[in-house]
């Protein structure tokens, strides 16, 4: 029988990454994901968070260390990795990550300086409705 394992996300960072390199050189990145969830139950809007450790590889896990911080908005598409281990105490423990396949930077709220929502004569500079020739 196939099988698909693909996870696709959008949330901001719930803290700095934090980059590390293999013993053969391999740069690693990893840090946390919330992603928000909103719904109305009843008449009351409610909302609920999920909260997602990712790990990027490669030269994206430098650019996510460099160009990324706490709170920064982000849509990945990536795998789920179960990790499993034993405690001190001889308990079994396992955990579920996304293992991040490419990273997409999103614009921080109030940035309009990549483009988000200019659409309007309005937001173009030194242009206003009257300019536009069409």
């Amino acid at each position: 029988m196939a099988s698909f394992n693909k996870v696709i996300l959008m949330g901001n960072l719930t803290k700095d990454p934090e980059l590390r390199y293999t013993p053969g050189g391999s740069p690693v990145c990893s840090f946390g994901l919330a992603v928000n969830r909103r719904y109305r139950q009843n008449d009351e809007l409610k909302e609920e968070v999920c909260f997602v450790d990712i790990t990027v590889w490669g030269k994206q896990a430098e650019n996510c260390n460099e160009y990324l911080s706490k709170g920064s908005g982000i849509m990945l598409d990536g795998r789920l990795q179960q990790r499993s281990w034993e405690t001190e105490d001889g308990q079994r423990r396992s955990k579920l990550d996304v293992v991040a396949n490419s990273v997409q930077f999103l614009p921080r709220t109030g940035d309009r300086s990549q483009g988000a929502g200019q659409t309007g004569g309005r937001d173009m500079p030194g242009g206003d409705d009257e300019s536009i020739p069409f």
